[in-house]
């Protein structure tokens, strides 16, 4: 029976990895423009578009880094040519995890002050906790032994110590819950959001919608070890498709599952939230230092689950809206581009024309003439007395 158990999940995880592949496949530019939603865009370069084409399988992550640097230019052109839409560099130390026995450096508010109850609140109090402890066993050990206390001692009901071990731990513990609850208040009671995106976990990828910036979606995978080398990036927490996000803006995340129980969690911004299907969790995070950040899911999600990183790239806000550019998407306040139909005489695409243009014969314009193949079936109707009109029903 154990033997058959291992053969079903061994056929299970076979058939998951394909699907996955299939299901995040992008959706063709005709059936896109169907739905109405804009045509999806080009990854910018071609490590990114082998990945979409084809995610890192688990042989692939953990085979060693091999081939040389990649210079070569991004396939995407309009990408290409915007300087601002170049790909941050990762900076060592910052946004990934570090040799030191320590929390990441933070870098949000929230992070701050939840690294500051940790180190001055929490670690000294454990401190003094423990060796406080040791010292009381080190003292029975010594004064209590056999030797030292052949008779031993019979008093009960000591009312001192009763009421000592008794008001000290409701000390500690208030001491502890006042700095927690300020934190817990202030990281779920979060500003006016600036940007606000919606995380999708998937069985074994990130997708994060812009509902902001014209409802745009890209998909994140993970790179394999040789593509995360090309790009100077750390192995299994590189992806082809960052979440991009403008520095010292307050980012809202919208947090859920399109299958199973993920949690999206970045530990230098101090964000962990689980992803329930059928369920909005929300958390926020403002950054102010330009970046890139990593993070990963931390709930048991499957098979894959060591291999769905996160990377948020933090830029300037005009590198945002480049990048927003890019992607097919629009900035608030600004209207969204014209459908590709739209014609140069369009009134929607050019109101300039339209509002110049000459009055042409049968009464139309320059721009929006008359058409000559009008049917007889549009003309205006007869009018009718209704009251006077003749009617057979009930006879």
């Amino acid at each position: 029976m154990k033997n058959l158990l291992k053969l079903f999940a061994v056929a299970a995880a076979l058939g998951l990895a394909p699907a996955a592949v299939v299901a995040q496949a992008p959706a063709s530019a005709p059936a896109a423009a169907a739905n109405g939603a804009a045509a999806p865009q080009a990854p910018r370069d071609a490590i990114s578009a082998k990945s979409q084409a084809q995610p890192a399988q688990p042989k692939d992550v953990s085979s060693p880094a091999v081939g040389p640097f990649n210079t070569s230019a991004p396939s995407n052109a309009s990408v290409a040519a915007s300087a601002l839409a170049a790909r941050t560099s990762p900076e060592v130390g910052v946004g990934q995890p570090t040799e030191k026995p320590a929390l990441q450096p933070q870098f949000t508010p929230i992070g701050d002050e939840a690294r500051w109850f940790h180190n001055t609140i929490l670690m000294p109090l454990i401190t003094i906790i423990s060796l406080f402890v040791l010292a009381l066993l080190l003292f029975v050990i010594v004064r209590f032994r056999r030797g030292a206390n052949p008779v031993p001692s019979r008093n009960t009901h000591n009312t001192f110590l009763e009421v000592v071990w008794t008001l000290v731990p409701v000390l500690i513990l208030v001491a502890i819950a006042v700095p927690s609850i300020r934190l817990l208040a202030h990281q779920y009671s979060p500003p006016k959001p600036d940007v606000t995106i919606k995380v999708t976990g998937n069985q074994w990828y990130w997708t994060y919608s812009y509902p902001d910036n014209g409802g745009f979606e890209i998909v994140s995978n993970m790179l394999s070890d040789a593509d995360a080398k090309k790009r100077g990036e750390p192995r299994l927490l590189a992806v082809d498709e960052r979440m991009v996000v403008p520095a010292g803006a307050t980012v809202k995340l919208i947090v859920t599952s399109a299958d199973v129980i993920h949690s999206f969690g970045v530990p230098s911004f101090w964000v962990k939230m689980d992803a329930v299907p059928g369920r909005l969790n929300e958390t926020w995070f403002k950054v102010d230092k330009p970046g890139v950040y990593y993070g990963a899911c931390y709930e048991l999600c499957g098979a894959r689950h060591p291999f769905m990183p996160i990377a948020v790239d933090v830029v300037p806000p005009a590198q945002f809206a480049a990048w927003v550019a890019s992607k097919g998407g629009t900035m608030p306040g600004q209207k969204k581009p014209t459908s590709p139909d739209a014609t140069q005489n369009s009134p929607i695409s050019n109101p300039a024309a339209a509002a110049g243009a000459t009055t042409a014969p049968g009464g139309g314009t320059s721009a929006t003439p008359t058409p000559t193949n009008v049917s007889a079936g549009t003309a205006a109707a007869t009018a009718t007395n209704q009251s006077q009109a003749h009617s057979s029903r009930g006879q």
